[in-house]
């Protein structure tokens, strides 16, 4: 059976090219609050391995947040960074394009990040196993994105916006993963010592218009493959704005909207590693450890 194709990767070339040519133009960078945030987490992560690496590769970034934060923690003697959705790398060459696969020589790199932009990737598991491969012995694999309950709200309001204005709906906010699934992905893909986590953000906007804004600057709007392609009745989105305020408004009449941002670390086997017990080989009894009967 073939892979279903959730997202339209040409409209997400699109849109990111679009953001790609306002961030060099010097606009819009203050929407990226998101993307910073993750550069910061990485930063911090590195801070805690002693291990240092080779080449490092970051795939997909729109700006340079990312990049900035490898060369900061001097962890990484080389980093290379691709803008592009799809990407793919050659060995020792540019990055370009290639139908929407990720395409290294295998065991030709020794760290590789993918910051926030697995969320729009149609065949994750594919390309976390790609990712993998990549990778040399004890390699290392750091990947942040959009996933759990983000903009709950704004799905919400939509949805009851579209059915009291038109006794329709349509999906208009991605499909995201949540933290479990995302790490039993790390699993399957072959990933030693794989972790997953969550750290929940609430951003406040004036209104509902200014947060669809900054989704709009970071290429996140609406790009599901089977979306409605007819522009919706202003009516509906005035009536979602509305529904915002009304139930996820704060005193002073800010907006809140969530962001979960999901992150994966996962490591290429090595010998060196560590490896659990075999079951049956341990020495002290549980109740012994708990000094209990």
């Amino acid at each position: 059976m073939s892979q279903p194709f959730i997202m339209d990767e040409e409209a997400l070339l699109k849109k990111r090219m679009r953001v790609l040519t306002l961030l060099q133009k010097g606009a819009q960078k203050e929407a990226n609050f998101l993307l910073s945030y993750v550069a910061e987490d990485f930063l911090l992560r590195l801070s805690t391995i002693t291990k240092n690496f080779g080449i490092g590769i970051v795939a997909g970034s729109l700006d340079e947040s990312v990049y900035n934060s490898l060369l900061k923690s001097e962890k990484i003697d080389t980093v290379y960074q691709s803008k592009s959705v799809p990407f793919c790398l050659e060995a020792n060459t540019d990055w370009v394009e290639k139908d929407g696969t990720l395409s290294l020589g295998p065991m030709s790199v020794d760290f590789f990040v993918s910051a926030l932009t697995m969320q729009f990737i149609n065949d994750l598991p594919g390309f976390l196993v790609q990712a993998r491969r990549a990778l040399r012995p004890d390699g290392l694999f750091l990947g942040a994105l959009i996933g759990g309950e983000s903009l709950r709200e704004l799905r919400q309001s939509f949805l009851e916006a579209e059915v009291h204005l038109t006794g329709n709906a349509h999906n208009r906010i991605l499909p995201f993963i949540d933290v479990r699934d995302a790490g039993g992905l790390l699993q399957r893909a072959g990933f030693t010592l794989p972790v997953s986590d969550v750290d929940r953000l609430t951003v406040r906007y004036d209104t509902a218009f200014n947060l669809m804004r900054d989704l709009r600057a970071m290429g996140a709007s609406n790009i599901l493959h089977g979306r409605e392609q007819r522009f919706a009745r202003k009516e509906v989105f005035l009536k979602m704005a509305e529904i915002y305020q009304e139930k996820f408004s704060d005193k002073d009449g800010r907006i809140r909207a969530t962001f979960d941002i999901i992150s994966l670390c996962g490591w290429a086997a090595h010998e060196s590693q560590q490896k659990p017990l075999k079951p049956g080989s341990g020495q002290v009894s549980l109740a012994d450890a708990l000094n209990a009967r």
